[in-house]
């Protein structure tokens, strides 16, 4: 049987690179996202080209009761969980102070909420199989505030903590927790930018980083990761 992975917002950007990349090593994938139709693409997609399982669930995990029902279908699988990758979350542009109300509120419940609550679902099984690697989507913006990243920047640095704290409760279960800070990635985010490719990371150069993180012996851990673009940040 394959090994299980686990992945919040797989069907776009560096969320799909990494389905790819580790259906490609072998892994069976149980994804979500909120669009039903973009999950069904990559279903078809990924067990066209790999012939792997991937089960997916349509849930917004930014709620509570959405991180739950995709928690709960994960479960119902009644496989291992080997990789859990938490990467949802979505930008708004602006200062925090001159932001429209309830842009943190949203913020935090994207960024921060989704990982926290997912995880709480699943983590019990993990525990319980004594094995497992974590993988916290954060940012460049999780340790360095700048302009116009208002309350984007405020949710990141709060994942960042959750990751810290995460992984000190999970060395006793053999559990592994990574936080990935990449910086400027070409996807959906960057829709309309008139900057060039070559300014931005690859999704897949993203995917890549976290599958060698997870390839190494589980003696180690690679606590946080940085990645950014070759000619510094946007």
């Amino acid at each position: 049987m394959n090994p299980l992975m686990v992945i919040t917002g797989g069907t776009k950007g560096i969320g799909r690179a990494i389905a790819q990349r580790f259906a490609k090593a072998g892994f069976d994938l149980a994804l979500c996202a909120r669009n039903d139709k973009d999950l069904h693409q990559t279903k078809h997609d990924i067990e066209a080209e790999f012939q792997n399982n991937v089960f997916t669930h349509p849930a917004d995990v930014s709620n509570r009761a959405g991180a739950n029902s995709f928690a709960s279908f994960v479960l119902q699988r009644k496989r291992p969980i080997q990789v859990l990758v938490n990467n949802t979350g979505h930008f708004i542009p602006g200062e925090s102070m001159q932001e429209e109300d309830g842009v943190l509120e949203s913020m935090i419940a994207s960024n921060l909420y989704s990982a926290y609550y997912t995880t709480r679902g699943v983590v019990e099984s993990m525990k319980e199989n004594k094995a497992g690697h974590i993988f916290n989507m954060c940012s460049i913006a999780s340790i360095k505030a700048y302009p116009n990243g208002g309350s984007y920047a405020i949710s990141k640095f709060a994942l960042l903590g959750f990751t810290k704290v995460l992984r000190e409760e999970m060395k006793p279960f053999n559990i592994r927790v990574t936080a990935v800070l990449p910086g400027a990635t070409k996807t959906l985010s960057w829709a309309g930018s008139n900057l060039p490719d070559s300014r931005f990371m690859k999704p897949e150069d993203v995917a890549e980083v976290i599958y060698n993180a997870y390839s190494i012996s589980d003696r180690s851990v690679v606590e946080e990761v940085i990645i950014r673009p070759q000619l510094g940040d946007i």
